[in-house]
């Protein structure tokens, strides 16, 4: 195998919290209790002196919330279904935090384990922060070719592999979703020939998608070949429910299927731990969405 697998304190302590092992079988995947930990980056494609020690995890804000900052050399955690006879589907997961931090836990490994019980693959992707925009979208980039290149070692289908995000990681998601066409960064291997565009979208509360005015942002692109996307938002969102609604209604004036909810109350942050019962139907309704586009089986 040419897989470089990586665990360090903070991801391990990230797992351990989620009721994760991060430790590998020697099929090199992944059970309940195991996740794969992979640098998705050869060392000569970052920055000189960028280092994994750098990470750390912000102050305990008494929340259950492990934000992890400092983010210097990306990686995704594999967390395959405990039980999966054929290939599966999959999900880039990317957690959200402003781009200053990611909430890996309540917006990463909690999502991980939820899609894990619909027999689909997570890949929670660990992406650049903090106020680091471009080498974010580099890296789910470079995350989507990662696991199109490992999908027959995976076990999952590289013609269905979905990303989805929260907040910030909505914004990243929602850009990786129409802007595919070129690479953002020269390719460094065999694994960037391939295709970085997702084959669905799950946005939940995404921010950054629209301006003052109304207008979709000029990193937001809205095409014919846009995935299907599903979008949560509710209407006391502190980001803005003007988010989800405009870029909804770019997607339908392109004809591109989609479904979007809005729910009166529920905050912004809830990932699966919703603050209102309105917006706790979300995965129930997600779940029913990847049914119809045929990602889940019956």
């Amino acid at each position: 195998m040419n897989r470089i697998l990586i665990v360090t304190m903070a991801l391990l302590s990230v797992c351990i919290n989620a009721g994760y092992h991060s430790s590998t079988s020697s099929a090199g995947i992944q059970t309940r209790d195991e996740a794969i930990i992979l640098k998705i980056w050869p060392a000569k494609a970052l920055d000189a002196g960028s280092s994994v020690q750098t990470e750390k995890n912000e102050p305990d804000r008494g929340d259950n919330v492990t934000r992890v900052g400092n983010v210097t050399d990306p990686a995704i955690m594999i967390f395959k279904p405990k039980q999966s006879q054929d290939k599966t589907a999959s999900v880039i997961v990317c957690p959200g935090g402003g781009y200053r931090y990611l909430t890996i836990n309540k917006e990463g490994t909690e999502i991980a384990e939820w899609l894990n019980s619909l027999g689909v693959t997570a890949i929670v992707l660990k992406y650049r922060v903090p106020n680091q925009r471009e080498n974010a979208f580099k890296d789910i980039q470079r995350a989507m070719r990662v696991a199109r290149y490992h999908a027959e070692e995976w076990g999952i289908d590289a013609n269905q592999i979905g990303v989805m995000g929260f907040s910030a990681g909505a914004h990243l998601s929602a850009r990786l979703s129409g802007d595919f066409f070129n690479s953002s960064y020269e390719h460094v291997d065999e694994i960037d020939v391939l295709s970085c565009r997702p084959n669905f979208t799950i946005l939940l509360y995404p921010a950054y998608l629209v301006d003052d005015r109304n207008n979709l942002r000029d990193d937001i692109k809205v095409g014919s070949e846009n995935p299907p996307a599903f979008i949560v938002q509710t209407q006391d969102d502190s980001v803005g429910v003007k988010n989800s609604i405009y870029y909804y209604a770019a997607l339908q004036k392109a004809k591109i299927p989609s479904e979007l909810h809005i729910f009166p109350t529920g905050g912004h942050g809830y990932g699966m731990r919703p603050s209102s019962h309105a917006v706790s139907k979300w995965p129930l309704l997600c779940e029913e969405w990847l049914r119809q586009i045929d990602m889940v089986g019956d």
